[in-house]
């Protein structure tokens, strides 16, 4: 029996574009019990390691992420090249990951370009593809999700 899946760690996921109806939904940010105990320090580390450094103001990583993702919503949705994509975004840590899928991959390169100029984010990961049947990342399961804080409001992890 699948063990069940959450957003344990409150990661922004949302759907940012939808014009590509046959896009399957990306599973987003959701982990068994055991996989978010196995993450948990690597994810403090990655938090504070930014502000210790000197790269972040906030004392951890994570801290932008609620701030970063309404941006990129945004940016996406008034940008017309976007219009024929079904896009999700998840932040991690000033991290961006763009999944779902695009037309062409210029459009790809487009967003990944566009979403890297916001401020505050550190890098931006692209899990997009052009052919729906073969997308890079997991798929949403509706038998195994369960809500959380963050989770996508619209029906892989990063």
């Amino acid at each position: 029996m699948a063990q069940p899946k959450s957003n344990v760690f409150g990661d922004p996921f949302e759907q940012v574009t939808s014009g590509i109806e046959a896009c399957p939904v990306p599973e987003g940010p959701l982990l068994t019990e055991a996989e978010a105990k196995a993450e948990s320090h690597s994810r403090v580390e990655r938090g504070t390691s930014c502000f210790q450094s000197g790269r972040c103001r906030l004392p951890n990583a994570y801290l932008y992420d609620r701030e970063i993702i309404p941006r990129v919503k945004r940016l996406i949705a008034q940008d017309r090249r976007f219009d024929r994509s079904s896009l999700w975004v998840v932040g991690q840590r000033r991290w961006v990951f763009i999944l779902g899928c695009v037309e062409t991959d210029a459009q790809g390169l487009e967003v990944e370009k566009a979403v890297q100029a916001i401020d505050d984010v550190e890098a931006v990961v692209g899990k997009w593809s052009t052919d729906t049947a073969r997308v890079p990342y997991r798929k949403a399961d509706s038998a195994h999700e369960t809500k959380g804080p963050g989770e996508a409001r619209s029906p892989s992890s990063p």
